[in-house]
């Protein structure tokens, strides 16, 4: 249930980010939760590789403790990319101005 939770408020951040820059914003909703699952992936891949290497003893059959250490990897990430996609389009967005008032003005 808690996942869920998590999909939502993730897919909702980044459909109103990609909303505010006039990009698609299903495809933007939709690859933050890739994201976010991506990022859970690689945090368990390094939990089996310290696990491997260090030994750290950790029990792989408690899902729900597996669940709860991968969770600030998929956050981590999905916060990284929802930072990286915002600085960029900030960097790129032009702020269109309604030209058909300035018709007849000075162009000082």
């Amino acid at each position: 249930m808690l996942g869920i939770v998590f999909l939502y408020f993730i897919g909702k951040y980044f459909y109103k980010l990609a909303e505010q820059f006039n990009k698609n914003k299903w495809l933007f909703a939709i690859l933050g939760v890739v994201i976010y699952y991506v990022g859970t992936f690689i945090g368990g891949l390094i939990l089996g590789v310290l696990d491997a290497l260090i030994g750290i003893g950790f029990d792989w059959d408690n899902n729900l403790a597996l669940g709860l250490i991968a969770l600030p990897f998929g956050i981590a990430s999905a916060y990284l990319f929802y930072y990286i996609l915002k600085k960029q389009w900030e960097k790129s967005f032009v702020l269109v101005e309604d030209e058909i008032q300035d018709i007849g003005k000075s162009v000082e």
